[in-house]
């Protein structure tokens, strides 16, 4: 896939990334965020917290058998990149990542101030 294209003075130029489908589920614990990143190997995938801010980043692997020739092609980019404000309720040194079959797996845990608690009653 090319990853450049022509402007008015045919300078080859970046393409904008694409933006990944995600889905979030929430729960007691806290969340988990699903993003689809097809053909991004672990090696093309760069996650990092700056200040608030979870960035994912990947580059997409899509080979191209040699000989064949693209007579269509929906999408241009093979680079992807989201930006999530995260929550102060979420503990963002607890996250863990997993990669499988495109599906990049984030848990990110409620910080413990922010955990449910049962609450003891005294009878006096």
């Amino acid at each position: 896939m090319n990853t450049q294209i022509a402007n008015n003075q045919n300078e080859p130029r970046e393409l904008p990334p694409i933006v990944p489908a995600v889905d979030v589920a929430e729960d007691a614990a806290g969340i988990t965020l699903y993003a689809d990143l097809p053909g991004v190997a672990k090696d093309n995938l760069r996650l990092q917290i700056e200040s608030d801010a979870l960035v994912i980043e990947g580059v997409a692997d899509i080979p191209i058998a040699e000989g064949v020739t693209a007579h269509h092609v929906e999408i241009d980019s093979t680079r992807f990149h989201r930006v999530f404000t995260l929550s102060k309720e979420l503990d963002s040194e607890k996250i863990t990542a997993q990669l499988t079959n495109g599906v990049l797996k984030l848990h990110i845990p409620k910080a413990a101030h922010a955990q449910p608690r049962r609450i003891n009653v005294t009878v006096n």
